[in-house]
């Protein structure tokens, strides 16, 4: 006879109660019952469904918080890190909190691409509306940013467009934090602004994605400090600098003291480590950023300048920056308190530190100047002079996302510490209406309008230029209310009989070699005369009568290519193009599968690129 699961007694052949041969589940010790709860095969549902059974399970899982710590740890492990084990949390709550943060970031990923596919994919003007969604959740910071993150981390080749949006929403979020850092840095008084902090929240809101910390930036300048003691204890093992410690401040009175500090920076940055100023790519932003100067050993006069600052510093030598014209360089006083610049030795950090007089500046400019540019600046004068590198490089760009990223992030740092710049602002005004950036209101970002009316109010001889951005931007707001309904094309119309191949095709063009994917296309050129005459498309067997083809292309470059200069890939592979999730949702081994919004712009191109003859013999290879 079975046992009841109750535990209800057992009658005999007698009619008598035997013992009680079962127990119930309930009755077995709390411990027992975490322990069970706690099994990796159970979810959060499963938890739920078990909590509602009765008032004792219902205790063990919400009792201690034992098994919704569990379940929490095992869901999101990387926001461990942010509690600290000897306090006590309510597991249950922040269990639902992160989870409807996820389900809420969900909903608005996946609804961006229905609103901005049709336009330019930048980061500000994609996400207005979404972070303003996403602030309304009311939810920590940390929530939103791990669940962004672990859309990111999900299956490489799936969800693209979902991962295209997330690292767009990500990027924003994380801008707007180093900015919100950034102006608390800038209103701390001048002697607690550290050059290396401003150099790190720049690099930081430039590259938000990466991981940089003023923590991880700091350690490994400690590293190089104790390579610096330890050549110094050669030439001097008394020297007052070897006692210090990591975090101690000291500064050294005697000259010979610091020149010997001077010539171990030299030979361990320079000889030893091999540190050496960029000549050959002076324009690559990379060169700006102190994680990638510490990084490649590389770097321009005014990242190698705080570099080479504070690890002087770190030894118990001062030097000053000096906002010198073409070329940054440190100053080092050779007397006490002194203004006259012929005291001092000028040091030029991308020359390996050499040492220079007043005069031999003037002949590595290859100029005369004035005895105000060998003064030394302040940190905030120095971080314009490094943010005015990086937005002239923007501005050089060759006008894609990339450049136009660079030329906005760096007007935004700029204007920040320099907010009344109406030269800047007016740059930044035509850079958001160009880009289509923040035309209307939304939550607490400028918009192109408040742009205007700043400058307009700082120089009211602006107004020309201010009154044509604002009708123009008028205009652009209307537009916007009044959406133009995307074409569609259909491969079945007579007018496309000639296009022979379809969206998500991995092709290879025949004369450049390049390697690509097909994201649209036109039965015939549909380029101006001009570009048709610069790009020789006369010269074609076909000309401009035949199906041309938008092409995200390998080096991140997008092209418009001729059908006659196309060839299917003969081993199809995936397309490093930051581009690709704008388009795609996934890579399935042979071609990319278009998103709902390009399937709504071609809607016969699925089936055709799924059919497509190459994709049959790849299949029966493998097979």
């Amino acid at each position: 006879m079975a046992t009841p699961c109750n535990g209800e007694r057992f009658s005999g052949a007698n009619g008598k109660s035997s013992e009680t041969r079962g127990k119930r589940l309930t009755d077995l010790p709390t411990e027992v019952l975490e322990y069970i709860l706690c099994f990796p095969v159970l979810n959060h549902i499963d938890i739920s469904n078990v909590s509602c059974c009765c008032r004792r399970l219902h205790d063990v899982c919400d009792g201690s918080g034992k098994v919704w710590s569990h379940q929490y740890k095992l869901r999101w492990p990387r926001l461990q890190k942010l509690y600290r084990q000897n306090e006590s949390y309510d597991w249950q709550k922040e269990y639902r909190t992160r989870h409807m943060v996820c389900l809420q970031i969900q909903r608005t990923v996946v609804s961006i691409s229905k609103r901005f596919f049709t336009e330019v994919p930048c980061v500000g003007q994609v996400l207005g509306d979404s972070f303003t969604e996403i602030e309304s959740l009311g939810a920590p910071e940390h929530f939103c940013e791990d669940e962004l993150l672990s859309i990111l981390n999900s299956d490489r080749r799936k969800s693209l467009t979902l991962k295209y949006y997330a690292k767009k929403i990500l990027y924003f979020l994380r801008q707007q934090n180093i900015l919100r850092n950034l102006k608390a840095f800038l209103e701390r008084p001048p002697g607690e602004q550290s050059a290396l902090e401003g150099a790190v929240l720049v690099d930081q809101y430039c590259n938000p994605l990466a991981d940089v910390t003023l923590e991880s930036i700091s350690a490994q300048l400690n590293d190089i400090t104790e390579k610096v003691k330890k050549y110094l204890r050669v030439k001097n093992a008394s020297h007052p600098s070897l006692r210090t410690g990591q975090g101690d401040c000291m500064v050294l009175e005697d000259f010979e003291l610091q020149r010997q500090v001077i010539c171990a920076l030299n030979a361990v940055l320079y000889d030893q480590l091999q540190y050496k100023g960029n000549e050959c790519d002076y324009y690559n932003p990379l060169n700006s950023y102190i994680h990638q100067v510490l990084l490649r050993r590389t770097g321009i006069p005014i990242s190698l300048s705080v570099l080479y600052m504070m690890l002087a510093r770190k030894m118990g030598v001062l030097l000053e920056p000096v906002n010198f014209p073409n070329h940054f360089l440190l100053r080092w006083c050779q007397r006490q308190a002194s203004d006259d610049i012929y005291d001092y030795v000028y040091i030029d950090a991308f020359g390996k530190g050499k040492q220079l007089t007043a005069k031999e500046c003037e002949y590595l400019i290859r100029q005369q100047v004035t005895a105000d540019y060998y003064s030394s600046i302040s940190t905030n004068e120095l971080l314009l002079r490094m943010v005015g590198n990086l937005l002239n490089i923007g501005k050089r760009g060759e006008g894609n996302e990339k450049s136009y990223q660079l030329l906005r992030d760096s007007l935004d740092l700029y204007l920040t510490i320099d907010p009344d710049n109406v030269q800047y602002l007016l740059l930044q005004a035509r850079l958001y209406f160009h880009l289509g950036i923040w035309p209307e209101k939304v939550s607490t970002v400028l918009t192109v309008l408040d742009i205007l009316q700043h400058i307009q109010a700082l120089d009211p001889s602006q107004h020309g230029a201010v009154g044509y951005l604002v009708q123009h931007t008028l205009e652009h707001i209307q537009h916007k209310r009044h959406p133009i309904e995307p074409e569609v094309k259909r491969r079945s119309a007579p007018e496309h009989s000639q296009v022979q191949y379809s969206v998500g095709l991995v092709m290879k063009h025949k004369r450049s070699g390049y390697n690509c994917v097909i994201y649209g296309w036109d039965p015939k050129c549909t380029m101006s005369q001009e570009w048709i005459t610069t790009m020789r498309v006369h010269q074609l067997s076909n000309g401009a009568n035949q199906p041309f083809y938008n092409v995200l292309v390998q080096d991140g470059t997008c092209r418009y290519a001729a059908q006659e200069n196309l060839e299917p890939h003969s081993a199809p592979l995936e397309i490093a193009h930051p581009e690709v999730g704008r388009y795609f949702t996934e890579f399935a081994d042979t071609h990319y599968i278009a998103n709902e919004e390009l399937q709504t712009r071609y809607p016969e191109d699925t089936v055709e690129t799924q059919q497509h003859p190459l994709h049959s013999v790849t299949v029966h290879v493998l097979g």
